[in-house]
């Protein structure tokens, strides 16, 4: 049985105390792991039997709910679910621990893995269709205490348009200059951020910035499913060094090439060492632009060369969109303008609606039928962009601390996370509220 997350139906499910049945839903479709093993179901008939129709339950509810993830812990004889919905966790479902198992076990199978092993962590994929979408998702299972293990599904939306950086929401300027750096022939453009922060697609939207009429660009990455039209595949040269590869990239004449992501101090040095003639592309997991130029020096032990090297850094931090049905425009105070520094002059700002309520009887209305009630629906990007200025040269070579490089980052004017955040406050496209929950301590 679904409909659990929130104690509601899937969109388009009738509501209502006189309804006695619940409506039927169409349940998402599995259509092959993304590895290529086929899931033999008549071999493993019983746990077809008990866990593929739970297992479609399961996806179907968080999917009909805008998930972007959701998780199964088990513990004890119970289990509860846990799902994410643009980027805040919410409590779901609760089930028992055999149900549990046999989703998560299905899931394995399906997902081209061994549902046998629960003793080491194990991840893969499958496509699958929901209300004539395609959709990715990500099985990812972890051994925990006592033999069991957590399950994590993360959906992707094939046809989601989240694939340039006008789509991505960067702002005019900054797509510029990153067209104007990218070509430079020297020099790392790096695309910081944390897992499950967008940073693939951005860094992947970045690539897709470059004007492939004007410059050449090739990619020793590895792409997986996602695909650059206008970045050519370099064939590596088994036994090569990276050093030889690039090398050879150079004698073909690119200007730029998108590498792995940036996440030893082995592979940083490598980079920096051979970005003499070659722009490199390649994202770095950390929180902000000013961390990853602080661990790059931290990793490369060498600052003199970490700032030769800094082309352009950038970050992006998601925040929750107001949802365009039932935001409320509401005109602010000049106190508040002043001390959140938003000019005088601004006429309106937005907040989250609130569920209607009926004057009469004080109970509360249907809600928002577009976000469920919650007042935001989707995310947009905040975007952060560090340049590789003879000031910030300076500083990376002195004291290329996390701290000191924000204090030149806002000193020189540089975009910052910040700073585009109350961007989108005055756009209308989040709120204030959001904001502060956002980069209050602790958030994620």
């Amino acid at each position: 049985m679904i409909f659990g997350m929130f104690g509601k139906k899937p969109s388009g499910s009738s509501g209502g105390e006189d309804h006695d049945e619940e409506e039927e839903v169409d349940l998402v479709s599995f259509q092959g792991a993304l590895n290529g093993k086929s899931a033999d179901l008549q071999a493993n008939a019983k746990l077809a039997q008990i866990g593929l129709i739970p297992a479609k339950e399961f996806v179907t509810d968080a999917l009909s709910r805008r998930a972007e993830l959701v998780r199964i812990d088990i513990k004890g004889e119970k289990a509860q679910s846990t799902l994410s919905v643009d980027g805040v966790a919410y409590a779901g479902s609760r089930m028992p621990r055999p149900q549990a198992v046999a989703i998560t076990q299905i899931m394995k199978l399906l997902a081209g893995l061994d549902p046998k092993n629960k003793a080491s962590a194990q991840s893969g994929g499958l496509k699958s269709d929901y209300e004539g979408h395609p959709w990715e998702i990500t099985v990812e299972t972890t051994p925990q205490a006592e033999g069991v293990e957590r399950l994590t599904l993360r959906f992707r939306d094939l046809k989601a348009k989240l694939t340039t950086l006008d789509e991505l929401g960067f702002p005019g300027f900054v797509r510029q200059k990153i067209r104007e750096r990218t070509p430079q022939r020297k020099g790392l453009v790096i695309v910081a951020g944390l897992p499950g922060s967008g940073v693939t697609t951005t860094t992947f939207a970045v690539i897709r910035g470059v004007d492939m009429y004007m410059y050449s660009c090739m990619s020793i990455a590895k792409l997986g499913s996602r695909e650059i039209i206008n970045c050519t595949p370099f064939v590596e040269q088994e036994g090569d060094s990276l050093a030889q590869t690039i090398a050879r990239v150079q004698r073909a004449e690119a200007d730029i090439l998108f590498v792995d992501p940036i996440k030893s101090a082995e592979y940083a040095k490598l980079l920096v060492d051979n970005c003499d003639a070659l722009t490199l592309v390649a994202e770095m997991p950390a929180k902000d632009a000013s961390a990853a130029v602080a661990q790059l020096a931290v990793w490369v032990g060498d600052n003199a060369k970490v700032a030769e090297s800094i082309q352009l850094v950038l970050s992006s931090k998601l925040i929750r969109q107001l949802c365009d049905d039932c935001k409320e425009a509401f005109r602010p105070n000049p106190k508040l303008l002043a001390k959140v520094g938003l000019p005088p002059e601004t006429k309106v700002l937005y907040k989250k609606g609130d569920t209607p309520v009926d004057e009469k009887t004080g109970q509360e209305g249907e809600p928002c039928g577009k976000c469920g009630g919650i007042g935001y629906h989707g995310r947009v990007a905040m975007i952060e962009m560090l340049e590789g200025t003879d000031g910030m040269r300076e500083v990376i070579q002195q004291q290329p601390t996390p701290d000191a490089i924000k204090s030149q980052m806002r000193k020189e004017g540089m975009q910052t996370l910040q700073k585009d955040g109350m961007r989108l406050v005055v756009e209308g496209k989040t709120s204030l509220e959001e904001l502060q929950r956002v980069f209050s301590a602790g958030a994620s």
